[in-house]
């Protein structure tokens, strides 16, 4: 009998907690639903940092967001825009979390968008592969099911990058207030406004404001996750470094009738120089660029394990043969880029003119992993450039100096920040990942690097804490171009997601 009434008890516990489970989802989905207006007007306010006006406009609209959820903010003053912190502590038993977020976005061409403003949200439903308009009276009416089979979306600017996971945290700390849910450690919310710049203050303000920084581990939320839309966390990201590089031909253009053949191109000599760099497959061919990587049988395996569906990646972006870097996408981004995201030289298309030019401008952004410095590469890629028979400036040249050498390139460079990496076996990625096969009941991809940039290393070098990413945007969500957007179905999971982090101790 005695068996029996534990087995009883037991059966009736394990009911209790799966069914208050299944509420928990449909109660976060259903809040979400309702608030989504107050989504709506945090999209509303442009935040492009080098309009500084409307940047402080959302600083105030979020510092009131977060003191009304009992935080206490401060504003740590920088060299440009300041950065917002926001305090809550729980209990001097807990641990404290530091959460980077940013709040700005890139800059927006309004001719390029399919609404009418990028800060007047719109919703959209895909059928067929194409967006249509979706009525949002629509919204309050629909239920969890629906939302995962229908791909409907917000149409805004930093809907994804990253007010997206922002809200979500707003919502996940609304509904855990409201269900009296105890956060499970002590929160440090660091919100930054000018990462889309490349966060120029934030490594020397972490210095200067480190103290009041202090924390046991770092998240960051941001960036999408994996295609699959799994759970994701990121161990690591690349840093990033730029060069500009500008070649010279006549100090003015000329007549291409009767100066070409005669007058030097610069465009010919800056293809030159770039062509130099890589081979036909993409791999860069400067003498010690892959310094210290290496791939052990252990690292592969987490690589490997990542669910990548190479063809479908191929078939979207519309090439036929990835270059040849590593063996795969994520051995790929083992590696440092070298990547030209820009060419300008003369005129083109409605504007073309039969002229030889007088300069070529190329823009180069070079990915950075923990294995290789900034500083070192960008000396590799000048060294190469002077190899090649170039004097290498760092200012416009003079008569002088045009006169006296055949060949010149201007070479201007910054390292913005290095790159950040924890390990997948740490105390925090074991945490994290329980906690989110807990709340989702399926094991998350575990990248141990994410290809893009964020400006985390700075808090993991100063601050001596572990770092890992959490993001939990769609993949497809043309984050830093025309039309970016956010699933809604991304939307309501990652307020999921966040309450699941919390509400679990980290130890």
């Amino acid at each position: 009998m005695l068996k029996k009434n534990i087995l009883l008890i037991i059966l009736i516990t394990f009911t209790i907690k799966s069914f208050s489970q299944r509420e928990f989802k449909t109660e976060i989905f259903e809040q979400a639903i309702n608030n989504l207006d107050e989504f709506i007007e945090f999209l509303s306010y442009p935040n492009d940092a080098n309009y500084e006006s409307d940047i402080y406009k959302l600083m105030d609209w979020t510092e009131n967001k977060f003191k009304s959820l009992d935080f206490k903010i401060n504003r740590l003053d920088t060299e440009t825009i300041p950065l917002m912190l926001a305090s809550k502590h729980i209990s001097d038993d807990y641990k404290t979390v530091l959460i980077y977020m940013h709040l700005d976005g890139q800059p927006v061409d309004l001719s390029k968008w399919n609404q009418e403003n990028p800060f007047i949200p719109v919703y959209k439903l895909k059928e067929d592969g194409i967006f249509v308009d979706y009525d949002s009276n629509k919204i309050a009416n629909i239920d969890y099911e629906t939302l995962e089979e229908r791909d409907i979306r917000i149409f805004a600017r930093a809907s994804s990058d990253a007010k997206g996971p922002v809200m979500m945290l707003i919502q996940a700390l609304k509904f855990m207030n409201s269900k009296n849910i105890d956060n499970k450690f002590n929160l440090k919310l660091i919100m930054d406004f000018e990462e889309e710049k490349g966060s120029p203050s934030l490594p020397d303000a972490v210095k200067k404001h480190s103290a009041i920084l202090k924390s046991d581990a770092l998240l960051i939320f941001d960036g999408p996750q994996h295609e699959s839309d799994l759970p994701t966390l990121n161990f690591g990201n690349r840093g990033i470094s730029s060069i500009t590089l500008k070649t010279y031909g006549p100090v003015v253009p000329q007549h291409s009738g009767h100066f070409g053949n005669y007058a030097p191109n610069p465009v010919f000599r800056m293809s030159n120089i770039l062509s130099s760099m890589k081979d036909e497959n993409g791999i860069v061919k400067i003498k010690g660029y892959y310094d210290g990587i290496t791939i052990s049988d252990q690292v592969k395996k987490y690589l490997d394990n990542v669910p990548d569906n190479e063809e479908s990646m191929l078939n979207k972006m519309q090439f036929k043969k990835p270059e040849s870097v590593g063996n795969s996408y994520q051995e790929a981004i083992q590696f440092p880029s070298l990547n030209v995201r820009g060419i300008r030289a003369g005129w083109v298309e409605d504007e073309v003119r039969t002229i030889v030019p007088s300069e070529c401008l190329a823009e180069i952004d070079v990915r950075l992993v923990i294995e290789s410095d900034g500083y070192r590469l960008h000396d590799l890629i000048k060294k190469h450039i002077e190899d090649l028979g170039y004097v290498v400036l760092d200012h416009e040249p003079s008569k002088e100096e045009r006169m006296k050498y055949d060949k010149i390139v201007k070479f201007n460079s910054t390292v913005s920040y290095p790159a950040f990496r924890t390990d997948i076996d740490s105390n925090l990625g074991n945490w994290l990942s329980k906690t989110l096969s807990k709340t989702f009941g399926v094991e998350p991809v575990l990248r141990r690097t994410s290809g893009g940039s964020v400006p985390i290393s700075p808090f993991v070098n100063v601050l001596d804490i572990p770092a890992v990413g959490v993001p939990t945007v769609n993949k497809d969500n043309n984050q830093h171009s025309p039309n970016e957007n956010i699933k809604l179905i991304n939307y309501i999971k990652g307020i999921e997601s966040f309450v699941g982090i919390l509400s679990s101790e980290f130890k």
